[in-house]
């Protein structure tokens, strides 16, 4: 899997997190964030899904998710498993 940017947030005030995945399929997410996570947090995360995990184009979409695992990651990161519980494709933004 490509490693891909991911913004995340935990709730609609707080701040965005940088994190890149690991994992992404249908049903959930691995990433790693330099910001510990609580299980059970709901979180909501922004990313560009690429051309081969979707019908040939690249698209963003924006992901309700439900932290279920939290690991101590490589270098001074965590390891964060999500569960997808919802995913809204976005129009197409700027960088």
């Amino acid at each position: 899997m490509t490693r891909l940017p991911v913004h995340v947030r935990s709730h609609p005030d707080s701040a965005e997190l940088k994190a890149h995945t690991r994992d992404v399929s249908t049903n959930g997410v691995f990433l790693y964030t330099e910001s510990r996570m609580a299980e059970g947090t709901r979180v909501e995360l922004v990313l560009i899904l690429p051309p081969e995990l979707t019908s040939g184009e690249k698209c963003w979409v924006c992901c309700q998710a439900k932290v279920v695992r939290v690991e101590e990651g490589p270098g001074r990161g965590f390891g964060v498993a999500a569960e997808i519980q919802r995913v809204d494709i976005l129009p197409e933004i700027a960088n």
